[in-house]
């Protein structure tokens, strides 16, 4: 059983945390961009803003599973394969990075408007004001944001099983489910609730710090 179950909690914790890498990097350039061409933004442009909203709400409109089988082709052209541990990575980045994408910007709306006025005022420029006022006051909020997504992704991941994407999902399909072997789905729920609460008290710590 061990030498099942461990295998795939390594290949969930890889899918997961790589995928959530990718999301936020990408999520994060999303917000930006949105936060500078939005209505009063640095850089107002509603043109730009409302095609990338309605990209982001489009995307995040599909369910995981929808979402998956659509990426087939375009997973397959971008590593070689459509399913596998590997081959997941590419549909739960393209799922989470609109998700984490609205949630950083909402972060950077919380930014009180006072403050930026008195960075532009002392003559700071747009990225200045991104990166050293703005993500500076909205850290606690966005860690919290990627502490969500991260739970949301491994959510996805135990999907993806379903679907060939290896993991805990996988192990919980063909051996819990399909082998009527109870007492492996419970452990891969069991290793899934341990993993999530892991990351949230990690993620409630790293808030705590960065909010004091």
């Amino acid at each position: 059983m061990v030498d099942i179950l461990l295998p795939a909690l390594g290949e969930t914790i890889y899918m997961s945390f790589v995928s959530t890498f990718l999301a936020v990097v990408i999520g994060f350039i999303l917000a930006i961009i949105l936060i500078f061409t939005s209505k009063n933004g640095l850089r107002e442009n509603l043109k730009v803003y409302t095609f990338l909203d309605v990209v982001i709400n489009t995307l995040r409109s599909f369910p995981f599973i929808i979402l998956m089988i659509i990426l087939f082709p375009v997973t397959k052209f971008l590593i070689g394969k459509s399913i596998g541990t590997s081959a997941a990575i590419i549909p739960l980045t393209i799922g989470a990075a609109p998700f984490i994408a609205r949630l950083i910007e909402s972060s950077f709306k919380e930014v009180e408007e006072g403050v930026i006025e008195a960075a532009k005022s002392f003559g700071a420029s747009d990225l200045q004001i991104i990166f050293k006022i703005m993500l500076v006051e909205a850290l606690p909020s966005i860690i919290s944001a990627i502490t969500l997504t991260l739970i949301t992704v491994i959510g996805f991941s135990a999907m993806a099983g379903a679907v060939g994407g290896g993991g805990l999902g996988d192990v919980a399909i063909k051996y819990g489910y399909y082998r009527f072997q109870t007492d492996t789905m419970l452990y891969t729920v069991f290793i899934l609730i341990a993993l999530v609460q892991f990351v949230q008290s990690t993620g409630d710590y790293l808030y705590k710090i960065t909010k004091k």
